[in-house]
C-alpha cells in the first residue's frame, strides 16, 4: 500500500526540517558549560584580585576548571541534572 500516509524509513513525507548543529549542542567555554565557567572564573578572580591571594586564585581556577571539564566530558548537561537532583527530596530513602 502506497500513498501519502505511509511511512518510508521512519520518516513522514513533508515533516522534515533542517536543524542547525548549534541548536542541538551545548554552549561550552573551554570545555565547560558557559555559565559555570564564568562563575568559576569570577570566584577565582575575586580570590586572586580581591583578597590578593594570587596563587590560591590560580589554583582554584585551574582545579575547578579541570574538574568541571571532566564532568562536562561525561555529560555536557550535568549542571541542570545536578540542580534537579539536589532539589528533589529522597522519597524512597532508607
Amino acid at each position: 500500500m502506497t500513498g501519502p500516509n505511509t511511512y518510508s524509513a521512519g520518516q513522514i513525507e513533508g515533516f522534515e526540517a533542517p536543524l542547525h548543529r548549534s541548536l542541538a549542542e551545548p554552549i561550552l567555554l573551554g570545555g565547560v558549560p558557559r555559565a559555570i565557567a564564568i562563575v568559576n572564573g569570577t570566584v577565582a578572580a575575586a580570590l586572586g584580585l580581591g583578597l590578593q591571594q594570587w596563587i590560591a586564585g590560580l589554583v582554584v581556577w585551574a582545579i575547578g576548571h579541570t574538574l568541571l571539564g571532566v564532568a562536562a566530558k561525561r555529560d555536557p548537561d550535568f549542571a541542570p541534572v545536578l540542580a534537579r537532583h539536589l532539589r528533589q527530596k529522597g522519597h524512597l530513602g532508607c
